[in-house]
Parts: structure tokens; C-alpha cells; sequence
């Protein structure tokens, strides 16, 4: 089957697109891709993943086209002005 793994770092995004067999899993088409060593800052015990932006576990069954993602974690800064309140 084909899928697809997605993963927007900092400086560099990539799509690598692979042949699996039929019984893979989320966590064998991220090492199947090489993305680890393309990105060594990526850390599957703290990172979520998902297919088609829905959360995954690394053992989800894949299907045919399916597009695995690897999530980075976003922090958010605040300006001076922000605040937590948004009704203002």
C-alpha cells in the first residue's frame, strides 16, 4: 500500500511518500520514511502523531493513501498587550 508521512519542523517541512505492506503501522511507515534521521529532534515518546489530523497511537493500522503526521509541539508567545482574557 502507499502512504504518505508529513512533518513540519522549525526551518523545513517534508512529505516522503513510500510502499508498506498491508499490515504497517504508523510507527513502521515514520522509520520506514528515514524522516528520524532527517530530523533527530523528533521524539515519538513525546510527540503525537495522527492520520489526516486525527490523533493515532504509533500502533494504528494504516490503510492505502493514508497520510501519517508527526505534530511538533507549538509554544505560544504573548505580546506585552495579550492576555488571557479575550473578551477586551
Amino acid at each position: 500500500m502507499k502512504v504518505a508521512v508529513a512533518y513540519s519542523g522549525k526551518q523545513k517541512q517534508e512529505w516522503t511518500q513510500l510502499t508498506l505492506s498491508e499490515d504497517a503501522t504508523v510507527e513502521d511507515a515514520i522509520v520506514e520514511s528515514g524522516i528520524l534521521q532527517r530530523f533527530p529532534e523528533i521524539n515519538l515518546k513525546t510527540q503525537k502523531v495522527g492520520v489526516f489530523g486525527k490523533l493515532s497511537k504509533l500502533d494504528t493500522k494504516l490503510s492505502d493513501g493514508d497520510r501519517v503526521e508527526i505534530y511538533r509541539k507549538i509554544i505560544r508567545v504573548m505580546d506585552e498587550d495579550d492576555d488571557e482574557d479575550d473578551d477586551d
